[in-house]
């Protein structure tokens, strides 16, 4: 793989990472005034999504195994073509039915990125915590872009726009993607960069195991706090926010995006530390940090409302590079889109059962407080389960040197 591709399968990876992200946070700032479009209330436009967010975890593991054994770029270009036309669909819904089916397709579309989008990084990356680091980065631009890019474009134009614009340039960066893979600039690439020897058969094993309590636990806690959060801010936040950065959806949006903007920043000095430190430190210390968040967030309001949030949902996916080097490490390369499939089944597919454990919350307390308060006990349990994962060694003497350098050799 020359420079010029391995710059363009970032670019592209990051770019997917974004889009993959950013429709969620879309729709739930477009849930705040479907109510009074569709005649509903806003429990049931919340429970419109449900079904696009199990897909978007369930059909994961077969989007990965058809990574594996059939083409990660061409599935790459499913998913930007796929998940363009689905937004599109959204945006011209013509009622809660239809919008339910066409976030459903989307979701379908949308479970392509995680297994095949980061399986294709981690493939070429050398120094693969900050790669995916950086990357992380631009996974929380799209919450952050999506926040608002909604409340503006809803104000504006209306609730459709907020799905059709960013459709639209989904389908463009597809057409981009096919058209650079006609011409060989995008690749394929079956071997890792920087190979690494296989890990003790025992601790594959255990970090199997834990590790698939604590992605469960993580992807509830990030799919509860994204889902909530434009709501708590809608109620908390108060007059002063209001004020500085306009009330309605574009204020409630405006918060969503300093958020992630800076939770997404944060996320590419874990990356880093991943690299320089035990993936088991920097993955449990991220969750040390979280609980105590989490709960201080049941009460907040106001700005300290705004900063716990932002120490909180950095805390949430500043573990994610230690994470997926973790699963990288423990996986054999021919398999590993099919693992962040399977992982992702669990982070984004079963966690969706976040969504109802709202609805019901709130629905029977009036408000997000307990709510917090239960994900600051998942993120504790994170923590207990954590430490049994096994100690991270650093195999770098025992690791073949990447192909360039032992080119250099030479």
């Amino acid at each position: 793989m020359t420079p010029v591709q391995a710059r363009t399968a970032l670019g592209f990876s990051c770019a997917g990472h974004t889009i993959s992200h950013i429709f969620e946070p879309i729709f739930y700032v477009v849930a705040l005034v479907l109510p009074a479009r569709f005649g509903i209330s806003y429990e049931a436009a919340l429970a419109l999504i449900f079904a696009g967010k199990l897909m978007f975890g369930l059909a994961a593991p077969l989007a990965g195994w058809l990574g594996d054994r059939w083409s990660a770029t061409g599935m790459m270009a499913a998913y930007f073509l796929g998940v363009g036309a689905s937004a599109l669909w959204a945006g011209l819904a013509g009622g809660p039915a239809e919008m339910a089916v066409a976030l459903t397709v989307l979701g379908v579309f949308g479970s392509i990125y995680h297994p095949v989008g980061i399986a294709w990084l981690v493939r070429t990356a050398v120094n693969r915590g900050q790669a995916l680091g950086f990357n992380g980065a631009f996974g929380a631009l799209g919450p952050a872009l999506g926040g608002v890019s909604a409340g503006v474009l809803i104000d504006v134009f209306g609730w459709r726009a907020a799905f059709l614009v960013p459709g639209v340039l989904t389908l463009a960066i597809g057409a981009g993607f096919v058209w650079m893979l006609a011409r060989g600039v995008v690749i394929e690439t079956k071997t890792d960069a920087r190979p690494e020897p296989a890990p003790d058969r025992r601790d594959t094993v255990r970090v199997y195991i834990i590790i698939a309590m604590t992605m469960l636990v993580g992807g509830i806690i990030y799919q509860a706090t994204q889902a909530s959060m434009p709501k708590v801010f809608d109620e908390r936040l108060g007059s002063a926010w209001g004020t500085l950065f306009g009330d309605g959806a574009s204020g409630v949006g405006v918060a969503v995006m300093l958020v992630y903007t800076i939770a997404g920043v944060f996320q590419i000095l874990t990356g880093h530390l991943a690299d320089k430190l035990s993936l088991k430190t920097v993955y449990v210390g991220m969750y040390v940090l979280q609980a105590p968040v989490l709960a201080l967030a049941a009460a907040a309001t106001g700005l300290p409302l705004l900063f716990t949030m932002i120490l909180m949902v950095s805390f949430n996916i500043g573990a994610l590079p230690a994470e997926n080097s973790l699963l990288a490490r423990y996986t054999p390369t021919r398999w590993r889109s099919t693992a962040y499939g399977l992982k992702f089944v669990l982070a984004f597919g079963v966690s969706g059962l976040a969504l109802p454990l709202i609805g019901v919350i709130r629905a029977t307390t009036g408000d997000f407080a307990l709510l917090f308060l239960v994900l600051a006990a998942l993120a504790a349990l994170v923590v207990v389960a954590g430490v049994r994962l096994p100690d991270e060694r650093r195999w770098t003497a025992a690791a073949p040197p990447p192909p360039a350098a032992s080119a250099a050799a030479e």
